[in-house]
């Protein structure tokens, strides 16, 4: 060892030792040797043409999307580094009346799976039968229930209707599965289903005895779930659970998903309706949590975001959920699997509303309509803090999953002590990552870590990161590379600053990290280095340390020998892409939404001047849906030009108090005896507001967004309900788009009842001390523009 390890504490030191090879052929998963783009399933990783892939899965429901939105929210997906898209296939919906199916409009799966194959996504398809997704019966349709048939078991005549249900959409998946050339990756068999682990097998029987082939047959594993061995069992993990009681401040199982941890299972997700519905009471002791060496850690539902019901309103945040889904990759994690990616709209059936409720014996009554989540990409298309949180990390697992993918994870230390070091590292054995954290949700923070060093022992030698004890503020999770190779001679040997692309442009290789607000950046390269540009070089034990001249930012550039480092701040790295952009990756850096489609870049900005930096720069942007004018560059090495359109905010009311004149008085219902929802409006607080059409015109979307305080609230234009909401601290938006021409003529009327704060609803303490009654203090319309811009490179 080259480095003395005696300055740091016992506690902070590890060795990560390399991972035994994986084991082969013991799953019945995968595909046989010889099919292009094979797929295999081993015992650590999962493999793709040869080499460990690492998926990156969000959950999008096509029907709860009007069709129109769909390439938007696929591209917005595949621009924030997903690689694959979930979705369920929603019984009811399909097959509202025996025999009777529909695949039409926003049911149509197989444009669904082509427009996403469009977007380079694959797919994975949950197909039931049984899917929950706070859908009404779960997604059973209702003549389903009424039927005497016993659901989610081998039952014969189940079973028969399962396999009609099944071959329509194996129909609908023709030509499309990967053996085919396709995007369908994968299928999962029925959702959280705890006992029946013959059925599950059964399931995947008969679809493929339907002729559906895909290499991944999946199945949710939280809970204890018995799960066959023909299924790969997912997990989960949420930052808050609507779920949980009202009396709940935060629950247990929250807290264990911001430390690592190689325990991969999670007993109280959906433990009240395991409860509930099937009688299901889980005794911790009996069910065992501990690393199953024969499977891959395995993710589905990654909370990226949360619903709220009616009792229980979590008020999880952009930095919730990116501390979480880093915290799963620095456990173990091989595939991140996000629950929802992107939020719709509950559908209406033919018994109205279809969402979970009390009226059809479920715990929980979540809003009729809005299934929002808070997801990274709204209900109507918004696009939130943690869409960009999470593509920092999408992007460094695209530049270095497949090495990160087969690397051994080692938990270093972290408990329940919230002054105790959180730390662990996924390596090889030569190199690897470090992960640390200091976050924990506002309500309950951890301690800061002064002084911090830690020490690593590799194969050959010891890092110890940083090169002099540094402190860590609370409330950051970092993950920092050792021994990252940057050219075939030139080691990163370690960084404080996290990993997160490298692309090419004609002067060569320029590799981007973020630096950690409150931290100071240093590099340190193998070896004597030459060093020039944004750093100052200090030498340490025979190896070049680098530290940060100035602050990082967008033309904070590191120049070393065939590399150049770009250290950006976290705002810069919050509005960065990598974008394939007239035939060549780009990174772009803008402060607008945008996506790549067929080359071009497609922007959603709601304000009316927006930039766009482009490295490499193309030698022009044009479009035809915005004025386009070259600006002043960033920094070099960017090129940027400024975005006009018609996008913006417009005020409609503000500081309104109205008064419910006679709202119902609360009521309990369902199996947990929980909080209902009130379904009468007639004594609710009437607000008209009238939306003159201008304020809808020459745009792609009109958002109506409503600040306020209360308890629920509906929206209507004439007498339908547009949308609703259960008020836990965020804005309230609604899409005017469809409702265009009767919003301008009737205007839109909110019916909205009083916060009451004996009722026992729980909100989360940040807003719990809001005023009695109702309160809107303002009401605007959103303008969000679509602008195609069109990069052409110079003639040769």
């Amino acid at each position: 060892m080259n480095i003395d390890v005696q300055p740091v504490p016992a506690a902070q030191r590890l060795r990560a030792e390399a991972p035994p090879p994986p084991r082969r052929g013991h799953l019945p998963l995968g595909e046989p040797e010889g099919t292009a783009d094979r797929i295999e399933i081993t015992s650590g990783w999962i493999e793709r043409a040869g080499e460990p892939w690492f998926p990156i899965t969000g959950e999008i429901h096509y029907s709860r999307l009007p069709r129109d939105r769909w390439s938007e929210v696929l591209g917005h997906a595949r621009a924030g580094g997903l690689d694959t898209v979930a979705t369920y296939v929603l019984w009811q919906a399909h097959e509202p009346e025996p025999g009777q199916f529909r695949w039409d409009d926003n049911l149509d799966l197989r444009a669904f799976i082509e427009l996403a194959a469009r977007h380079g996504l694959d797919v994975i398809v949950r197909m039931g039968p049984w899917a929950h997704g706070e859908a009404r019966y779960g997604g059973f349709p209702d003549w389903l229930v009424e039927r005497s048939v016993a659901t989610r078991t081998n039952d014969a005549d189940y079973l028969e209707l399962v396999r009609r249900f099944y071959r329509q959409i194996v129909d609908q998946l023709a030509g499309l599965a990967h053996v085919e050339g396709g995007p369908v990756v994968g299928a999962q068999m029925d959702n959280e289903l705890y006992d029946q682990p013959e059925h599950l097998a059964t399931l995947r029987t008969v679809a493929e005895d339907l002729g559906l082939r895909v290499p991944i047959w999946t199945a949710t594993g939280w809970g204890g779930a018995q799960v066959p061995e023909s299924l790969l069992p997912l997990y989960s993990a949420y930052a808050d659970g609507f779920w949980e009681d009202s009396a709940t401040e935060w629950p247990h199982f929250a807290a264990f998903h911001f430390r690592y941890s190689e325990v991969r299972d999670d007993l109280t997700v959906g433990a009240d309706l395991r409860e509930a519905l099937d009688g299901i009471v889980l005794d911790p002791s009996t069910v065992p949590l501990k690393d199953d060496a024969a499977l891959p850690f395995a993710t589905c539902e990654l909370g990226s975001g949360m619903h709220v019901a009616y009792h229980r309103r979590p008020l999880v945040t952009a930095e919730d959920v990116g501390a979480l889904a880093l915290a799963k990759i620095g456990s173990g994690s091989i595939w991140q699997g996000y629950y929802m990616y992107a939020g719709g709209t509950q559908r209406r059936g033919a018994h109205g509303a279809e969402q979970e409720s009390h009226a059809t014996g479920y715990p929980n009554d979540v809003p009729t309509l809005s299934y929002d989540f808070y997801a990274p990409v709204g209900e109507h298309g918004q696009v939130r803090p943690h869409h960009h949180l999470l593509r920092r990390q999408h992007l460094w697992l695209a530049t270095d999953g497949t090495g990160l993918a087969a690397m051994r994870t080692t938990v270093g230390g972290g408990s329940e002590d919230p002054s105790e070091l959180r730390w662990s590292v996924r390596s090889d054995g030569y190199r690897g990552y470090l992960f640390l954290t200091t976050y924990q949700p506002a309500r309950h923070p951890l301690d800061p870590q002064p002084g911090l060093q830690v020490a690593v022992e590799l194969d050959d030698t010891v890092v110890i990161v940083p090169s002099r004890p540094t402190d860590v503020p609370a409330g950051v999770s970092v993950v920092w590379p050792l021994r990252y190779p940057l050219t075939d001679e030139l080691v990163l040997r370690s960084a404080t600053a996290q990993l997160v692309t490298r692309i090419a442009d004609d002067a060569g290789e320029i590799v981007v990290l973020c630096a950690t607000d409150g931290i100071p950046v240093e590099l340190v390269l193998e070896g004597a280095v030459d060093v020039h540009g944004a750093g100052t070089v200090r030498h340490d034990g025979g190896h070049t340390v680098v530290d940060l001249l100035g602050v990082p930012g967008p033309g904070a550039l590191v120049e070393l020998p065939g590399v150049r480092v770009l250290v950006v701040d976290e705002v810069t790295a919050n509005h960065l892409y990598r974008l394939e952009v007239a035939g060549r990756d780009r990174l772009v850096l803008t402060d607008a939404p945008v996506y790549e489609l067929d080359g071009d870049l497609v922007a959603h900005p709601d304000t009316g001047s927006v930039t766009v930096s482009l490295l490499p720069a193309p030698a022009s942007l044009t479009s035809e849906d915005a004025e386009v004018v070259a600006g002043t560059a960033v920094a070099a090495p960017w090129s940027t030009w400024t975005v006009r359109t018609s996008a913006g905010q417009r005020p409609l009311a503000s500081g309104l108090r109205p008064e419910a004149a006679a709202p119902p008085e609360p009521g309990r219902g369902g199996p947990m005896d929980r909080l209902s929802a009130p379904r009468d409006f007639s004594g609710a607080a009437w607000v008209p507001l009238d939306v003159p059409d201008e304020l809808m015109a020459d745009v792609d979307r009109t958002l109506l967004r409503i600040t306020w305080t209360g308890d629920v609230g509906r929206a209507l234009v004439g007498d339908e309900v547009v949308s609703d909401h259960f008020w836990h601290g965020r804005t309230w938006d609604l899409d005017l788009t469809p409702w265009r021409e009767q919003a301008a003529r009737d205007g839109v009327t909110l019916e909205l009842l009083p916060w009451r704060g004996d009722t026992g609803v729980w909100v989360d303490p940040s807003v719990r001390d809001v005023a009695e009654g109702i309160t809107v203090p303002s009401v605007e319309i959103v303008r969000v523009a679509k602008a195609v811009l069109v990069a052409e490179e110079a003639k040769q």
